[in-house]
């Protein structure tokens, strides 16, 4: 059941909340507070340019169409940017109390606990992943058609549906790698980081679909050849949006 005071942002699909935007507000005033004259990149529209260098980059909801039909799989994400790095990043999941926390050469955690991903040798064959969907529709389609050539080749897919646990479900092994395409730089510059200290590699490929890049996590010895592989699952699902129309 939906409530929470939701809106249509982007389209029809993709919905703001009373929470998102109360959030947001209470969590810039907070850091406003303790650093006045560092800038803000907020998800809905918080922008405080600041002269430090240093941007707190802020997702006040991520995984509000959950929030909103009661799926417990939501959360905070924060974290400060400098010349467009993650530098440090937090994302709190409130329905479990877990914190993950990063900095940049300084490791990741998971409530104090060092993350650590060890190179186990496992085949892509044998890997679980993560994905996520555009708002868009015609997108949608397009990946839905990647997913019918990705999914024979791995063990299965999980779509969780908030982009920074997915991060961070790579950094402590509940995923051995995520992709998704149309990340804004609030869902993934926390998650992010917590993945790259916890020592998955993170990159961005271009032209899997047009006009977007997606970005990939995965544990050692998975990152090349689940590129190679979403480079010929694109090419051969077609993946210009509309084109599996007849």
């Amino acid at each position: 059941m939906l409530s929470g005071g939701a809106s249509a942002k982007s389209s029809p699909t993709d919905l703001v909340t009373d929470i998102d935007r109360s959030s947001e507000a209470l969590i810039v005033r907070a850091l406003l507070r303790a650093r006045p004259d560092d800038g803000s990149q907020g998800e809905e529209g918080s922008s405080e340019k600041g002269s430090t260098g240093i941007t707190w980059v802020i997702d006040p909801l991520d995984g509000t169409i959950n929030y909103l039909y009661g799926i417990g799989v939501f959360a905070v994400s924060i974290a400060a940017s400098h010349e467009g790095r993650s530098i440090a990043g937090v994302v709190h999941d409130p329905t479990t109390g877990e914190m993950f926390t990063a900095s940049e050469g300084k490791g990741a955690f998971l409530d104090g606990h060092e993350l650590r991903i060890e190179a186990t040798g496992r085949p892509l064959s044998e890997a679980l992943v993560g994905t996520g969907f555009s708002y868009s529709a015609p997108s949608r389609a397009a990946q839905a058609r990647l997913l019918s050539v990705l999914l024979p080749e791995v063990r299965d897919i999980r779509r969780g549906g908030s982009a920074a646990l997915d991060l961070c479900s790579v950094a402590c092994g509940r995923l051995d790698a995520y992709y998704e395409a149309e990340l804004k730089p609030w869902d993934r510059a926390a998650g992010g980081l917590v993945a790259r200290e916890a020592g998955a590699g993170v990159i961005t490929i271009d032209g899997l679909y047009p006009g977007s890049s997606t970005t990939l996590a995965a544990a050692p010895g998975l990152q090349a050849p689940l590129s190679e592989l979403l480079r010929r699952a694109a090419e051969e699902a077609d993946c210009r949006p509309g084109a599996g129309r007849q």
